[in-house]
């Protein structure tokens, strides 16, 4: 990686690095493959202040992926505010740990966000790196796990977060897909993941209670500092994570805050198997 234009700092041993770079050397493509290299190995890459317009936003995720078209050309306001995200009584989900497009069969490649406007309170995102979860679990729980097959629901995202749920919540939860993925993810590299999350509603095969003592079990596992950032946001913050290995969660935060992020999704490039 160019040493002119480029300083990198870990800032913890298994997950995230923190780059300094020049604006121009984020936007020209030029250094994409060393970043794309960078975020499969650390999961998490932080440009402190790296202040992007939309339209740099744009490009620069342009250089690490194929954007999807959510949002305005592609960049997607992220609010609590309904008049700002037409999908905000979803997101109050997010508090809890999970990846994009779990009802997807190719999820996200990974997610570009920038902080635009912050809570007073709350609002730090927390990410998980769940390779190094995987790798440092004990070999007899690796070979009582190894081809499990987890449901996946909305129900899951969003059960324990409304202090009243109503039948009609209910009844559009239902409407999602309830996809069943492996609870070990293989990636075409041959590093394998955990893939859990809040929408890892329960085991194939197993009883309820088996089921919910051993999903709490590895959601408990992988969310211990050891294989977590969190980050304090700055207003011009941008963040890129690799979505196919990384969990995330933001820390709750006042619906009336104002806080506002910007998102860039990129395009899934690997099928869940």
């Amino acid at each position: 990686m160019n040493t002119v234009t480029f300083k990198t700092t870990d800032l913890t041993p298994l997950i995230e690095t923190s780059i300094t770079a020049d604006k121009a050397a984020l936007l020209d493509g030029s250094n994409a493959q060393a970043l794309r290299a960078l975020l499969e190995e650390r999961g998490v890459l932080i440009f402190p202040r790296a202040d992007l317009s939309d339209e740099e936003q744009r490009t620069f995720a342009r250089t690490i992926g194929t954007p999807t078209d959510q949002g305005e050309r592609g960049l997607h306001k992220i609010s609590l505010d309904e008049k700002v995200t037409a999908s905000a009584r979803y997101l109050k989900g997010t508090v809890l740990w999970h990846f994009d497009g779990w009802n997807d069969p190719v999820p996200a490649l990974g997610t570009v966000l920038s902080a635009r406007v912050l809570s007073s309170t709350g609002g730090q995102t927390e990410f998980s790196n769940t390779y190094a979860a995987y790798e440092e679990l004990p070999a007899e729980t690796k070979a009582r796990i190894s081809g499990l097959k987890v449901a996946h629901t909305m129900m899951g995202t969003q059960r324990g977060i409304h202090a009243e749920v109503k039948p009609e919540m209910e009844a559009d939860w239902e409407n999602f897909a309830i996809p069943r993925h492996p609870l070990v993810w293989t990636h075409r590299s041959g590093r394998r993941s955990l893939l859990l999350g809040s929408s890892a509603d329960w085991i194939e095969g197993l009883d309820s209670s088996e089921s919910d003592t051993l999903l709490a079990e590895l959601k408990a596992w992988a969310s211990q500092p050891r294989y977590v950032y969190r980050h304090e946001w700055q207003v011009g913050d941008v963040v890129l994570w690799d979505n196919c290995g990384v969990l995330h969660r933001v820390e709750p935060y006042p619906m009336d805050s104002g806080r506002v992020m910007h998102r860039v999704t990129l395009e899934g490039e690997e099928a869940i198997t």
